[in-house]
């Protein structure tokens, strides 16, 4: 069963989504939060698989709140997908820093928020290929972080081969079949190159692998 926790400033907004889950088999909302302070109380209280976290809210924003859920160790099964109405914005890239596991769109099909859903249950990163291209965009112009390059000295090189991969929108099966070698191998890389760059999920891992320079944009 996957435990949802609902974190929206809108009624509306959280009640369609309920009806939504509520019928689906798997899934379970388990709480509804009217801001970010809220949000995070009730993310320790129930311990979601998933936090669907609007960006602007009352009180305390959807960034703040993630970052909170994202640096308290007791939350460390809580993945954080964010709810906007704007697409790919600022907001957008300070919440995948702050430990976003990805966002998604308030005019989602039901369809593709249930595989979302499902999706960051899973731990894999939730950024369409099409996100994930304008992700990479917003890199070309600026140029690497030094700081975001702690850690990758440590990694080895089929570590350093596997966040190269991910960054590129890969999944394990995919990264196992490019790399020939099993999916198990694949995701024990990807793992332990996360563990080493302190990311918290896969799209932390994106996102310090553009940061770092250790994947370069097209373009640039």
């Amino acid at each position: 069963m996957i435990r949802v926790l609902l974190v929206d400033d809108q009624p509306l907004i959280r009640s369609g989504f309920r009806a939504l889950l509520d019928v689906e088999d798997g899934i379970e909302v388990v709480a509804e939060a009217a801001d970010g302070a809220e949000g995070v109380a009730l993310a320790r209280r129930h311990l979601p698989d998933i936090a669907l976290v609007d960006i602007q809210m009352p009180v305390m924003d959807g960034i703040e709140a993630t970052r909170r859920i994202a640096a308290d160790p007791a939350l460390a099964g809580v993945h954080v997908v964010i709810l906007t109405n704007y697409g790919l914005d600022e907001h957008v890239f300070h919440a995948l820093r702050a430990g976003a596991a990805g966002f998604l769109v308030k005019d989602i099909e039901p369809e593709d928020l249930l595989h979302a859903i499902r999706v960051a249950a899973r731990g894999d990163a939730l950024l369409a290929p099409s996100i994930t291209r304008r992700l990479i965009d917003r890199y070309v112009a600026e140029p690497p972080r030094p700081d975001a390059t702690a850690g990758l000295d440590g990694l080895t090189n089929r570590e350093r081969e596997a966040v190269v991969l991910v960054a590129q929108g890969l999944s394990n099966d995919e990264i196992a079949e490019r790399l020939v070698i099993s999916a198990l191998t694949a995701k024990t890389h990807v793992n332990r190159a996360m563990a080493k760059l302190h990311a918290r999920d896969r799209a932390q891992l994106v996102v310090l692998a553009y940061e770092s320079g250790l994947v370069a944009p097209r373009g640039r």
